[in-house]
C-alpha cells in the first residue's frame, strides 16, 4: 500500500491517481499458480473471502453490466456438493477418469466458482465473457497478494449439464472458472514462459 492509502475500498466518485507501484510489478512478475492438490487449510476467512470477491468485481466491464456471479464452497456445503460431483462422475461413461479428475476440487478447503452471465443489449457476447476471464485472473492474484495457494481450472463439471444444475447455473449460465484456495503446502516451481519474440510484433 502507498503512503496515504486507505485499505478501505473507495467509495462512488472518490479520486483514485493513477501512481507507479515498483512493488506490484514486482509481484506480478512472480505470480504463479499453485496446484490445487497441494492446497490445504487455512484457506480465507470469510472476511478475506468478501475482500477477494470485491477485488475481483472490479475487473474491467464494459456496459457496468457485472456479468458473472460467484458461488463459494466452503465447510459442509462443500463437501455436499463435492459428493453430488462423484454421483455424477459415476453415471458418466468415463466415470474412472471423471471421479479422478475431482481431486483438484476435493482437496482445497475453499473454491469459488465464478459464473458468467450473458446479457443481451450493446454489449457484444464476446466482451462479457472476457470481463468473467478478467475476474478470475483479479482473484487469483489477490488471493496470493493475501498469501494463498490459488488454481483456476475448469473440467468437466464445468462443462456437465448434470453438474452445472447442481451448482444452480441459470439457464445460459456459464462456468468461467473453478478457483480453489488455501495454503500451499509446497511452492510452486516456476515453468515455462513464451519468449516475446513468438508473442510480440509491431504493426506496420
Amino acid at each position: 500500500m502507498l503512503d496515504g492509502e486507505s485499505s478501505a475500498p473507495p467509495r462512488f466518485g472518490d479520486p483514485l491517481p493513477v501512481r507507479a507501484s515498483p512493488e506490484s510489478l514486482a509481484f506480478l512478475a512472480r505470480r504463479r499458480s499453485a496446484s490445487a492438490m497441494t492446497l490445504a487449510a487455512p484457506a480465507p476467512t470469510p472476511d478475506e473471502v468478501d475482500r477477494l470477491v470485491t477485488i475481483a468485481a472490479r475487473a474491467p466491464d464494459h456496459g457496468k453490466l457485472a456479468p458473472w456471479r460467484f458461488v463459494v464452497l466452503r465447510g459442509p456445503g462443500k463437501a455436499k456438493f463435492v459428493a453430488g460431483l462423484e454421483r455424477i462422475a459415476a453415471a458418466r461413461p468415463d466415470a474412472g477418469k471423471a471421479l479422478k479428475k475431482l481431486g483438484k476440487i476435493k482437496i482445497p478447503p475453499l473454491s469459488i466458482a465464478v459464473l458468467s452471465r450473458f446479457q443481451d443489449g450493446e454489449i457484444p457476447e464476446w466482451e462479457q465473457r472476457l470481463s468473467s476471464g478478467a475476474v478470475c485472473t483479479l482473484m487469483i492474484v489477490a488471493a496470493q497478494a493475501m498469501g494463498y495457494g490459488a488454481n483456476w481450472i475448469t473440467d468437466w463439471y464445468a462443462y456437465d449439464e448434470d453438474a452445472l444444475r447442481l451448482l444452480g447455473a441459470e439457464a445460459g449460465e456459464k462456468v468461467a472458472g473453478y478457483i480453489h484456495l488455501g495454503t500451499a503446502s509446497e511452492a510452486p516451481l516456476e515453468r515455462v514462459r513464451p519468449a516475446l519474440d513468438g508473442i510480440v510484433r509491431d504493426w506496420s
